[in-house]
């Protein structure tokens, strides 16, 4: 079974810096889109980046600019650094991934935790 983890939320000022992981535990998978997605309070979840297993990226236009997704392939993990925080980017953020796959089945649209992003003004 493949899990994801997300870390690196916390409480920021405006302005600040804040990194996210998600790392995809389990053996013998390989992932192909990981993406982050966020949901703010009354708000429908929103995708916020995406990078393929190729390493092209896509991102939301609210965040171009800011934020840099980056993927370690080896260590099954994906990056978000999140640069010029606004208290508009507060959210929960959700790490997911759109294909496992493993030697016995593929696994559709995993979704980790999520991990609470509070900007301050």
């Amino acid at each position: 079974q493949v899990q994801l983890v997300e870390s690196g939320g916390g409480l920021v000022q405006a302005g600040g810096s804040l990194r996210l992981s998600c790392a995809a535990s389990g053996s013998r998978f390989s992932i192909n889109i990981m993406s982050w997605y966020r949901e703010a309070p009354g708000k429908q979840r929103e995708l916020v980046a995406g990078i393929t297993s190729g390493g092209m990226t896509n991102y939301a236009d609210s965040v171009k600019g800011r934020f840099t997704i980056s993927r370690d392939t080896a260590k099954n993990t994906v990056y978000l650094q999140m640069n010029s925080l606004k208290p508009e980017d507060t959210a929960v953020y959700y790490c997911n991934a759109d294909k496992i796959f493993t030697p016995s089945a593929v696994i559709r649209d995993r979704w980790g935790q999520g991990t609470q992003v509070t900007v301050s003004s």
